[in-house]
């Protein structure tokens, strides 16, 4: 049921008041005094915040969202740079993650870490 703003006309007293999508809007006290209607913006939050840090949020807030993987991959990686931008430009899960990948295949390195370039005796290409 929405909320509807009311304002005595002579107190300026501010009054939350809730009606159905139906009903009339004329709000009216226990003294027969029927007070103004104040007309508002309705707020509506289609941003939420997602906490860099918990694994549950992000899988709890994007579980339901429509888009791609694409768009859950760039969610991600906006998530990362927050993560690093509190770490003094270092994501740490990225970090364990990248020294986990390296354990495993005995000191190879993730492909992302992997500086790619292209060059030849008329050309150089970086692939950033």
């Amino acid at each position: 049921m929405p909320i509807y703003l009311f304002q005595n006309p002579k107190t300026e007293e501010v009054k939350e008041v809730f009606f159905g999508m139906n009903d009339e809007k004329i709000y009216t006290d226990e003294n027969g005094l029927e007070w103004n209607r104040i007309y508002s913006l309705p707020q509506l939050n289609t941003e939420s915040t997602i906490d860099p840090w918990s694994n549950a949020d992000f899988v709890n807030k994007t579980a339901n969202t429509k888009g791609s993987v694409g768009d859950l991959l760039d969610r991600s990686a906006e998530l990362s740079d927050k993560r690093a931008s509190e770490n003094g430009g270092v994501d740490p899960l990225k970090k364990k993650y990248y020294d986990n990948y390296s354990k495993q295949r005995n000191g190879a390195k993730h492909p992302d870490q992997i500086k790619k370039t292209y060059e030849s005796k008329n050309v150089k290409i970086d692939f950033d």
